[in-house]
């Protein structure tokens, strides 16, 4: 299902049609349900015949018959409730499986922007935390709402024909209770909601915590820590108050009005024995009818929490699946194929969000395929912008981006970032091993593949030294390797992925001189033959570029040869006698 349709559909339409592939075993939950619910109507119906007829009448065998099919139904009730329980929770399980995938699904194909603006943390409580209700409301929810409705409508037909004015006694109570429970609801929804806000908060500052305890710990900064740990903690804390007590509220008057049953029953059951209208057989079963009324009406009652909850995460979810991505192939965009790698930067002006400073301005660039071209300026003048254009991770705001004649918005995304390689600065290793991190480069090659590759990045020799060789953990985000190490197994990547489009986004400013000469040998050989875009601050790393683009005042200002715009004298020059190069 996707955005658009989502938000053609009301939530609770979308929740349903997530039984549709399921439907067999909701079915035979639903079926089995029933018959808990039919067992539980004849126990006292049963009795009553053994209390007036059998006994009375010494029909032992007849009563000791009834016996035995009142054992057989407990039996069968033993069957069904297994079966409820088990297929029953295995119903939620699949369906919160299918809603995770729907999400996770989603999830990859939002855009560069929907990251830039949310958390990692607070994504993962939806991704996980909120799936939690939604799997108990889907096991639960059809199964207690049925349940529920069976017993209580048959709970009061029979107890109709036992004595009708004490069965208008009992339901009268009943719609006392529907109003409050519909009153309380949206305020038990609301605290729901908070909490699960709340706790997002809190998964988002754990996150940042854990994956800055480094930085928190060199500064001595843990306090600091622990203090906006617990705001977040205490506002949580606040959230959940609110809600319990909107659930406490909810709870106290249902007790009152299931304890008005049974008083009213035995208070109007005692009037009309007295006049001799009935008899205490009736009474009592009666009474065992009202105990059979008040369970479907608690599991109702646990119901509205149940789908308060449920529902407050399940509207988390529906609210991120209706989240569209940005960028998207648009009807009739055409897979590129293997690209030569000619691209054209034609008037190109982009800004993060309307309203908000240009990055880039008219910006033009011609890079022939097979060239190789830096791209320098100070810091924030835009060119890892520019490069980021390129494989569409954003959209221009005005001008266009073509490759190879076409442009980047008419291509297919995938067939669009299979052809462009891109090494940037904050490599990103998976929690893996070191040949899982090459091998993503192009999934499904083979160790021989692998290998090559970590030999043209220089870095099979470092591997095989170490005791676990390719199969050497390298930790969350690479921790386990040094810089230079985690730089070659992004290069040793690309390499086994062969793009002819590289970007290459200030790939060593992070490493020192001696790791940087020794992995720039493996950037030359990995340019070869490629389209190549290489942004750096240090200029010592761009001499064999064909062509040098400086990006000032977030436009080209300069573009020539290295010896070209020294010659010139202008800004190149500028930042060459600031790095001591000229």
């Amino acid at each position: 299902m996707t955005a658009r349709d989502m938000k053609n559909k009301g939530h609770i339409a979308i929740f349903m049609s997530y039984y549709k592939p399921h439907l067999p075993i909701f079915l035979l939950d639903m079926a089995c349900a029933l018959g808990v619910c039919l067992v539980d109507l004849l126990f006292p119906l049963a009795s009553r015949t053994a209390l007036n007829e059998l006994l009375p009448r010494g029909l032992f065998r007849a009563f000791f018959g009834l016996m035995a099919v009142l054992l057989a139904a407990y039996l069968c009730k033993a069957v069904f409730t297994y079966i409820v329980t088990y297929w029953g929770h295995l119903l939620g399980a699949r369906i919160e499986t299918d809603i995770r995938r729907d999400l996770f699904e989603h999830m990859q194909t939002l855009s560069f922007s929907f990251f830039d603006k949310n958390r990692t943390g607070q994504l993962m409580s939806r991704v996980t935390g909120d799936l939690f209700e939604i799997t108990e409301l889907a096991h639960h929810g059809p199964e207690d709402l049925f349940i529920s409705s069976v017993t209580l409508l048959g709970a009061f037909c029979v107890m109709l024909t036992i004595r009708w004015q004490l069965a208008l006694i009992v339901f009268a109570v009943v719609p006392i209770f529907l109003v409050f429970t519909i009153f309380q609801r949206r305020r038990m929804g609301q605290a729901s909601r908070q909490v699960k806000a709340k706790l997002a908060v809190i998964n988002g500052e754990v996150e940042s915590s854990i994956s800055g305890i480094r930085t928190a710990q060199a500064f001595a900064n843990e306090g600091e820590e622990m203090r906006k740990f617990n705001s977040s903690n205490g506002q949580f804390r606040d959230a959940k108050r609110d809600y319990y007590k909107a659930m406490a509220t909810y709870h106290s008057v249902m007790e009152l009005c299931m304890g008005l049953m049974p008083v009213l029953v035995i208070a109007a059951g005692g009037l009309f024995i007295i006049r001799g209208e009935m008899d205490y057989v009736d009474l009592v079963t009666f009474s065992l009818y009202v105990t059979t009324f008040i369970t479907p009406i608690r599991k109702l009652s646990a119901f509205v929490e149940q789908f308060m909850q449920g529902m407050a995460g399940f509207s988390r979810f529906v609210e991120l699946m209706r989240t569209e991505p940005e960028i998207e192939d648009v009807p009739g965009a055409v897979d590129p194929g293997q690209v030569k790698g000619d691209i054209d930067v034609a008037g190109v002006t982009f800004a993060y969000a309307p309203g908000k400073p240009n990055v880039l301005e008219n910006v033009d660039l011609h890079i022939p395929a097979g060239e190789t071209v830096a791209v320098v300026g100070p810091s924030g003048g835009g060119k890892s912008t520019l490069c980021q254009l390129i494989p569409r991770f954003y959209d221009v705001t005005a001008g266009c981006i073509r490759v190879d004649g076409k442009d980047v918005r008419d291509l297919l995304l995938a067939g669009l970032r299979r052809n462009i390689g891109i090494v940037q600065q904050d490599v990103f290793l998976f929690a893996g091993t070191i040949f899982d991190n090459i091998a993503y480069g192009r999934p499904g090659a083979t160790a021989q593949e692998v290998y090559a590759a970590a030999k043209r990045a220089e870095l099979y020799d470092d591997v095989m030294a170490m005791p676990d060789g390719f199969r050497t953990y390298v930790g969350e985000r690479g921790v386990m390797l040094s810089g230079g190490q985690k730089q070659r197994v992004s290069i040793a990547r690309v390499f086994l992925k062969d793009p002819p489009v590289l970007i290459l986004d200030e790939a060593t400013s992070a490493l020192d001189t001696v790791t940087e000469q020794r992995i720039q040998g493996a950037f030359d050989e990995l340019a070869k033959g490629r389209t190549t875009l290489i942004i750096a601050h240090r200029l010592s790393t761009v001499k064999s570029a064909s062509r040098i683009a400086v990006i000032d005042d977030n436009r080209v200002v300069e573009l020539g040869t290295w010896e070209e715009l020294l010659e010139k004298g202008g800004e190149f020059a500028r930042l060459c006698r600031a790095q001591e190069l000229s």
